[in-house]
């Protein structure tokens, strides 16, 4: 059975929610067998009624939701029945459907390798290098592709003027997230802001730049869907909020944009060819987003979002089937997933040399 693995203690908590009913819908509709799994926000796991509706989450988990107990040697278990002995709920793979938080940057992957359960999203090490802003610009720079500049808030110097953007630099792409004019502003900010408390990362705004998206998918091959231009309610508004993005009767679904981008075909080109070239130096696979920043002309590859609001589902074209592209991403991480553990280089070896601790005690001080 396919989980589909939704919530986690996030801000972004309840977008996961509205992913993770919405993928279960396409995959069950598909003709395939799934699990919803809740993840609660104080941790709990609830295996929830097939078609649950949003309404059913205000106030926590589904009243008709299953809990589960969950351990790294048994997996996931049904309670018991009775005098009975708990029940295994056998898991073939999982569909990761959380935002931000440990859900998304590797955490919730480390977890799921531990259970022997293959997860989208991963592997935990590049996850978290998606999540991380300041690290992930860092390795595009390194490798000649554009992108704007971006430091760390803490930084003694800023390399380029204001305006800025200040962003969480392990937050996702729309909370947090605000313009100020000057670095004493964005440090007030941050010392302020719940969610720039992990790390703040700062850009150069760039007034009239053009947010430009696409979706990657890569089982089991490189695809790319239509480049998609957000549009922005208000043409003064600086950044497309959390807001225009989510809250909404349809949410990114009925979003404001342009679907394909009205630009110009090289712009498009340029898209796809950036897409492959990220892909290619930082190892990331799976279904995913990346955002763009069109400035004087010239596409900059602003960030990354490995599980991206909808899966963007709702940018490929009508003839690629949604779940399709789903069972595509579950399907690379079962053949990629890898059950064992590293070798032990040498092993015993160094733990023969040792001899006894009071020799290594003798060597540092008191």
């Amino acid at each position: 059975m396919l989980a589909i693995v939704f919530g986690g203690p996030s801000p972004e908590h309840d977008i996961s929610i509205l992913t993770g009913l919405l993928c279960e819908r396409v995959l069950r509709g598909a003709g395939h067998d799934v699990a919803p799994l809740y993840w609660t926000r104080t941790g709990d796991w609830v295996q929830c009624p097939a078609g649950s509706e949003a309404k059913d989450f205000l106030e926590g988990a589904p009243k008709a939701g299953t809990k589960l107990e969950v351990s790294l040697g048994a997996g996931f278990q049904l309670p018991k029945k009775g005098l009975g002995a708990a029940k295994p709920l056998v898991l073939d793979a999982a569909l990761n459907c959380c935002h931000g938080g440990a859900g998304e940057n590797g955490g919730l992957n480390s977890v799921f390798d531990q259970l022997g359960i293959p997860l989208t999203g991963g592997p935990a090490a590049l996850a978290a290098l998606g999540m991380d802003k300041l690290a992930f610009g860092a390795v595009l720079r390194s490798s000649g592709l554009p992108t704007l500049p971006r430091v760390a808030l803490g930084a003694e110097n800023v390399p380029f003027a204001g305006p800025y953007i200040v962003k969480p630099r392990f937050g996702g792409s729309s909370i947090g997230i605000e313009v100020v004019e000057d670095v004493d502003t964005a440090r007030a900010l941050a010392r302020t802001s719940v969610h720039l408390r992990q790390g703040v990362v700062l850009e150069p705004f760039s007034k009239g730049a053009v947010d430009l998206n696409m979706a990657y998918s890569t089982y089991p091959s490189l695809r790319t869907s239509l480049l998609e231009k957000p549009l922005a309610p208000s043409k003064e508004e600086g950044i497309f909020s959390y807001g225009q993005k989510y809250l909404q009767t349809d949410g990114l679904v009925g979003a404001a944009r342009e679907l394909p981008a009205q630009v110009p075909d090289a712009v498009t080109k340029e898209a796809e060819r950036l897409t492959a070239a990220v892909l290619e130096v930082t190892g990331l696979k799976g279904l995913g987003r990346l955002d763009f920043l069109l400035v004087d002309d010239v596409l900059h590859v602003n960030e990354v979002n490995t599980i991206p609001g909808s899966m963007s589902l709702y940018l490929w074209p009508k003839e690629i089937p949604a779940a399709e592209l789903l069972m595509g991403a579950v399907e690379e991480a079962k053949r990629s997933f890898n059950v064992a553990s590293p070798a032990p280089f040498e092993p015993g070896a160094a733990l023969r040399a040792a001899g006894g601790m009071a020799g290594k005690l003798g060597q540092i001080g008191g």
